[in-house]
C-alpha cells in the first residue's frame, strides 16, 4: 500500500481487520451485508504490507471512535464531546466527534426509549393519531406495543395503519414533537432525521401486543385497508418461527400442511428448523422426508418462498380456529 498518502476508510477497515486478526474479523463480517464484505475482502486481499506505526495509528483512532460512541450512548453527542475534551483537547475530540457523526445517526427520541411506557401514553394520548403514530414508530417495539395496548380500540387500527403507511417525516415537524416531549418528560436527547415508520414497523410492534388487542387492529384493517391488512399478516409470522412453536402445534402443522409444501419449506430452512420439525414426527416419516429432500434436486428459491407462504397460511389459518398458539407478549396467551 503507497506510503504517505491519506487512507480510505475502505482501507482502514481492512488494515483494522487485518490487526485484529481472522477470528474477530469474521465475527465482523456477520454484521456486514453482501456488498460490504465483497468491496472489504477485496480491500484486504490489496493490502501487501502494514507498517507497525500505520497499524498502531488505525488501532488507536478506532479505539477512540468506540468510546466516542459508547459516551454518545450513555449521554448523547454533547456529552460525548465533553468527555473527549477534557481527555484529549478541544481539536481532537472536534475530529472524532466530526468522524463518528457523519457516519453515525442518534435516533429521534432517544431519551424516551429510556422513559416509562405509561409516562408517554399520559402525554401522547390525546394528540393527533398521525402524531401518537410517529412518536411510537421510533420508539423500541416492546415500548409501543404496551403503549397501543392501552389505547382505545377505536385509535389502535388507525395507528397502527398510520405507522404502516408512514414513510418518511421533516426534520421540522420530528423536532417540534421530540421536543415538547422532551420538556414534557425532563429528560435530555439527541436527535437525526432517518426515515421511520413502514409496515417493518407496525409489524415489530404488533408482534408484541396481546392477541386480543392484534385481533382488534388487523380485524379493523381489513376493513379499512384489506391489502395492507394481508401483507401485515405475511410478515407476522414467518416460517423460521415455526421453531417457536410447542410441540402439540408442530405436529399439528406437519399434519396440517401438504407434505410436498413442507418438503420444499424445509430445503433451505436452518437445521435449527429442520430438527424442530423432524423432532415431531415418528422415525419413519422423518427418514422418508429426508431421504424425499435428498433426491428432490435444485429447485427454485420462488418455489421454495411459495411453500412456505402456504405453510405460514396454514399455521395463521389453524391459530385464528383456536387449534395452536403463537407465543406473544401481552400475558394473554394462557393455556389451560
Amino acid at each position: 500500500m503507497p506510503k504517505r498518502k491519506t487512507l480510505t476508510g475502505k482501507q482502514k477497515a481492512a488494515i483494522l481487520l487485518i490487526s485484529l486478526g481472522p477470528d474477530v474479523s469474521a465475527q465482523v463480517y456477520k454484521h456486514l451485508s453482501e456488498e460490504e464484505i465483497e468491496k472489504l475482502t477485496l480491500e484486504i486481499s490489496s493490502v501487501q504490507k502494514v507498517e507497525a506505526k500505520q497499524k498502531d495509528a488505525i488501532l488507536e483512532q478506532f479505539h477512540q471512535l468506540a468510546l466516542a460512541r459508547d459516551y454518545i450512548t450513555q449521554g448523547g453527542v454533547d456529552y460525548a464531546r465533553t468527555v473527549l475534551e477534557k481527555a484529549m483537547g478541544e481539536n481532537e475530540a472536534s475530529n472524532i466527534i466530526g468522524r463518528l457523526t457523519s457516519t453515525l445517526q442518534v435516533r429521534p427520541f432517544d431519551f424516551a426509549r429510556k422513559a416509562d411506557p405509561q409516562q408517554i401514553l399520559n402525554f401522547i394520548q390525546n394528540e393527533h393519531p398521525q402524531t401518537i403514530a410517529l412518536v411510537l414508530s421510533y420508539l423500541d417495539s416492546a415500548q409501543s406495543a404496551e403503549i397501543l395496548s392501552q389505547l382505545p380500540q377505536e385509535m389502535q387500527a388507525d395507528i397502527a395503519k398510520r405507522i404502516a403507511l408512514m414513510d418518511s417525516t421533516s426534520p421540522e415537524i420530528i423536532n417540534q414533537v421530540e421536543q415538547i416531549l422532551e420538556r414534557h418528560l425532563s429528560s435530555t436527547g439527541t436527535q437525526d432525521y432517518t426515515q421511520t415508520g413502514g409496515i417493518p414497523a407496525v409489524v415489530e410492534v404488533l408482534n408484541g401486543v396481546d392477541r386480543s388487542t392484534e385481533r382488534t387492529i388487523l380485524d379493523a384493517l381489513e376493513i379499512q385497508d384489506p391489502e395492507l391488512a394481508e401483507e401485515i399478516k405475511k410478515r407476522m409470522f414467518v416460517f423460521e418461527d415455526i421453531v417457536t412453536l410447542d410441540n402439540r402445534a408442530i405436529q399439528r402443522v406437519i399434519r396440517e400442511v401438504e407434505n410436498d409444501d413442507l418438503r420444499l419449506s424445509l430445503k433451505v430452512a436452518s437445521e435449527e428448523v429442520k430438527e424442530v420439525v423432524f423432532n415431531n414426527m415418528s422415525q419413519r416419516m422423518a427418514d422418508n422426508f429426508k431421504e424425499e429432500m435428498e433426491f428432490m434436486g435444485p429447485v427454485r428459491l420462488k418455489d421454495v418462498e411459495e411453500a412456505q407462504t402456504r405453510t405460514v397460511s396454514v399455521i395463521r389459518r389453524l391459530e385464528e380456529i383456536g387449534e395452536i398458539v403463537i407465543a406473544r407478549g401481552g400475558g394473554d396467551d394462557i393455556i389451560v
